[in-house]
């Protein structure tokens, strides 16, 4: 009730759902149309409208918020990185973090215009497509610390290679300012040299001797959740992550750095990252009532966290290990990128299960279809559901209940 209601114009156009928006209570809403009833604020642009009030949120929240304002962006991890994060600082301060993948011209502006008056921190999720895209997020989030998790190849095929991935990825350390922070991942050659490219202080993490937050040791258990030990200049400390995947104790390391650089006790930090909230449908892992075991993964796919997927697949213990996949999207060659998948699967002793795609180089099957085959699994076999948020296969993690 009393909310502004803005009309993105992309697939769909907003505008056409306004009187709705009214009908449920919008107390305003910004349009590029001629205005109709209601309270109407009449822009150019209503995505440019939004990031100009995103900017004048932030502006709003600087004396609070000081310089922990924190930018989060990479190919792999910068969700799990972002909820590990907000939990971490919100262990000593009030913090306000994008909701799920918030993450572009809409969803970053939302979420400072969204932060409670009284936050002491934010932690903005800042993804891109192409080139400029980070630019024009930190343009309106002023981060004071930028993170990057990791390049890897997500969206090559509108920025060619990994190289390109690497350049837009690093405009989030080139906007930091001199008394900023840059985190970078220690154990990705094309982060670590974004150092170069920012005049902000680096602190590193990863599992190389030189990570200023070292990852000195790492234990799974038999639901593929970490126990992570780290050395960091504020200390030891070791916890457990609340998801599945070795993979993760990196971004876990990350999060501990913001931490530290907030000046938030990195003790209180783990203990609230081994009990934080995470965003839906990534590396949730999770026994069915018919005794399946399940890992969760659908939110999105490339081949470096597909990988990661498959390794933690196969340390699940285990009769049988099936993975349901759908589509890779948007990578620059997606059959030799998939084909490599279907390999390193038969590698893992991993069953194929491709549902809607013939990329893997696999027998496809429709997803009605892969629906129908969930009562096929029950007790000793591990479950992987995993594919880009286009294949839609989060209807498979509910069918199995």
């Amino acid at each position: 009730m009393g909310q502004l209601f803005v009309p993105i114009v992309a697939q769909r156009d907003g505008h056409d759902y306004i009187e709705h928006a009214l009908t449920r209570g919008a107390g305003a809403y910004l349009t590029s149309r001629d205005p109709g009833r209601g309270t109407a604020i009449v822009v150019p642009d209503t995505v440019e409208a939004l990031r100009k009030l995103g900017r004048w949120a932030r502006e709003s929240l600087a004396d609070q918020v000081q310089h922990r304002v924190v930018g989060i962006t990479g190919s792999v991890g910068k969700t799990t990185t972002k909820d590990f994060a907000a939990a971490a600082i919100g262990s000593a301060l009030k913090v306000a973090a994008s909701s799920r993948s918030f993450n572009n011209d809409q969803g970053v502006p939302i979420t400072l215009l969204n932060a409670p008056d009284d936050c002491e921190a934010l932690v903005l999720e800042m993804g891109m497509r192409g080139h400029g895209e980070i630019t024009r997020l930190t343009e309106v989030g002023l981060p004071h610390i930028g993170v990057v998790t990791a390049v890897a190849e997500a969206h090559s095929a509108l920025l060619d290679n990994l190289d390109g991935i690497a350049r837009a990825k690093g405009e989030l350390v080139e906007a930091l300012p001199s008394d900023g922070v840059a985190i970078l991942n220690a154990d990705d050659d094309r982060v670590l040299a974004m150092q170069a490219r920012t005049s902000a202080r680096v602190v590193t993490f990863g599992e190389s001797p030189s990570a200023a937050v070292r990852i000195t040791n790492v234990e799974l258990d038999d639901r593929a959740h970490a126990t992570v030990h780290l050395s960091t200049p504020w200390g030891d400390v070791s916890f457990q992550l609340p998801i599945a995947g070795r993979h993760s104790a990196h971004n876990a390391a990350a999060a501990i750095a913001i931490a530290g650089e907030c000046g938030v006790d990195i003790q209180k930090a783990a203990g609230a990252i081994a009990g934080a909230p995470m965003s839906p449908n990534r590396m949730s892992v999770r026994t069915t009532s018919s005794g399946v075991t399940l890992i969760d993964d659908a939110y999105n796919a490339n081949p470096k966290s597909m990988a990661a997927a498959f390794e933690t697949l196969a340390v699940v213990p285990a009769k049988r290990r099936f993975a349901f996949l759908g589509v890779m999207a948007e990578l620059k060659d997606p059959e030799i990128a998939h084909r490599a998948i279907a390999a390193l699967a038969r590698r893992h002793h991993i069953d194929l299960i491709c549902v809607d795609t013939n990329l893997y180089g696999e027998e496809s099957v429709s997803l009605q279809a892969a629906l129908h085959r969930v009562s096929e699994f029950g007790e000793g076999d591990a479950v992987l559901v995993k594919g880009s948020r286009v294949a839609g296969l989060e209807r498979l993690v509910q069918a199995f209940g």
